[in-house]
């Protein structure tokens, strides 16, 4: 054989392997987004991405700690911004796993419903050859017809709710099938969770505002501080209700170990269902929201919101208002902004820090040293120049943009001071404190599905926990002198005991059953 001989077998050119091609690529793909595998890593996944949701503010439920989080980090703050970190459950990653999710649990339960509908109603598997193989079996005999000993266990099986199927020498028996129900029930129920979150996203309503007492809110959208809707909402069908916060109160531990530590928020509103009822009071307390035509109206928040009057050179008064002050510590030390377009011949503004209960510190400078507004102080800087109203871009009412403001004089101010404005711009009087409250206004129509789904997963949970599935088969055969031997064996589908406590107890009934029992025609 020369060396260039080869094998009659050898393949004279190069096997390929088919390629998928689009169709057999979708079916892989199709086959492995529906896998239970692909399924529970999404779930993971959504869960880890709500993370985010509940580390940083969200705009959602309360824009003004969102601002507070930008202006303290302002490096950090954008990024994060960019990556819809305060808009978390809003954020397209989120609903791209989300409906993911969706799909694979569509692909993946459904089929396995159906497939167990059609095993609920087929017959218990009929009886191997071999009982005695089974690790849970016994056997026994008796005087009674194999007719009778089947007609027995037959009974007595019914009586334990088995389903049961018989022949004349044979029983198949199994019980359990609400563990696979239950084990889908909890799959289907949380099908319908993420149809309830769904119908909430797309057709609910939600926005946050900030009333200070005395004030009023009307549920239009023109008096929200923020406002989002679902993409098939209208915010035009608003609920036409509103409300005056007439009193916010808020209590304090004094004292001990916990000084400072809140105790109590409420809220006295008067409230008008539609325009022209009659108004009735309503509390407000922290998880017992008011409830108006669906929409229900949170306490979330609270603060303080100085009283003060600006005036220009000639004593006329420009501005008098109580403007709100965002808290930034648990002792409610809060920062805020005072504009003032319209006193003189610049513009002017001011940034201001409130204190509660104020004290001046020799290192730290003016801080409050309690929650409640005990002894009020306010520290304000004067800024003039150009406010920046006329650019045409959005700004916070909370903040003072100072890129084009020259800085002034500071002022500590007590309740009922004036400080009087060099320059001749005019003067500013703190006339007092009010307190605000801040509201998350939500109307979510998917609320009742969501809690009916909990409640059926919950349901479903504990059948495919604590449901043990088995089968049971008997046999009796007819033997020599009459006597009949019968044999039983059983199959567990989980690691739980109890089968052969239950064949014992067949066992133990059989014989007196078989003896009393008539012989089935």
């Amino acid at each position: 054989m020369t060396d260039n001989a080869v094998l009659s077998t050898q393949p004279t050119e190069a096997i390929r392997q088919p390629g998928l091609g689009p169709r057999g690529f979708a079916r892989w793909a199709w086959r492995q987004l529906t896998s239970m595998r692909v399924a529970l890593l999404l779930l993971f996944l959504l869960a880890v991405a709500a993370v985010p949701g509940s580390v940083f503010p969200q705009r959602g439920a309360n824009p003004g700690d969102v601002l507070t989080y930008l202006d303290e980090h302002r490096t950090l703050g954008p990024w994060l911004d960019r990556l819809s970190m305060f808009d978390v459950y809003s954020a397209p990653w989120f609903a791209a796993i989300y409906l993911l999710l969706f799909i694979s649990l569509i692909g993946c339960v459904l089929p396995r419903s159906l497939q167990h509908l059609r095993a609920l109603r087929s017959r218990p598997p009929a009886a191997p050859r071999n009982l005695t193989r089974f690790a849970d079996h016994r056997s026994f005999d008796t005087e009674a017809e194999p007719a009778v000993v089947v007609a027995a266990a037959r009974s007595a099986l019914k009586g334990r709710w088995w389903r049961v199927d018989t022949t004349d020498a044979t029983v198949s028996a199994e019980k359990g099938y609400l563990r696979e129900t239950g084990n889908l029930l909890f799959h289907l129920a949380l099908l319908f969770l993420l149809v309830g979150i769904a119908v909430g996203a797309l057709f609910g309503t939600h926005g946050s505002v900030i009333v200070v007492e005395g004030n009023s809110f009307a549920n239009s959208l023109a008096q929200y501080d923020s406002f989002g809707a679902g993409r098939l909402a209208s915010s035009d069908q608003l609920p036409p209700f509103s409300f005056t916060l007439k009193d916010f109160r808020a209590t304090y531990e004094r004292g001990g170990a916990q000084d400072g530590a809140p105790r109590s928020f409420e809220a006295d509103l008067l409230v008008r269902d539609e325009p022209g009822a009659t108004p009735h009071l309503q509390l407000v307390q922290v998880n017992d929201p008011l409830v108006v035509s669906g929409t229900k109206v949170f306490l979330i928040g609270h603060g303080y919101a100085p009283r003060i009057t600006v005036r220009d050179k000639n004593g006329r008064v420009v501005s008098s208002t109580a403007v709100p002050f965002l808290p930034r510590d648990g002792k409610f030390t809060s920062m805020g902004a005072i504009k003032v377009a319209d006193a003189g011949p610049v513009q002017f503004g001011f940034r201001g820090v409130f204190l509660p209960t104020a004290r001046l510190d020799p290192v730290q400078g003016g801080i409050s040293t309690y929650p409640a507004a005990d002894s009020p102080g306010l520290l304000l800087s004067l800024w003039t120049g150009d406010l920046g109203l006329n650019t045409g871009k959005p700004q916070s009412v909370y903040s003072l943009d100072t890129s084009r403001m020259t800085a002034g004089p500071l002022k500590s101010m007590r309740v009922g001071d004036v400080w009087t404005l060099p320059d001749g711009l005019g003067s500013i009087t703190f006339d007092g404190v009010a307190e605000f409250a801040s509201f998350n206004i939500a109307h979510d129509p998917g609320k009742e599905p969501v809690f009916f789904a909990a409640m059926t997963a919950l349901a479903g949970l504990m059948l495919s926990l604590f449901v043990r599935r088995r089968r049971l088969w008997l046999r009796a055969t007819a033997g020599p002198q009459g006597r009949t031997l019968v044999e039983i064996g059983g199959l567990a589908k989980s690691e739980a005991g109890g089968l052969g406590r239950e064949l014992d107890d067949l066992i133990t009934r059989l014989p007196a059953a078989a003896v009393t029992m008539p012989q089935e025609p």
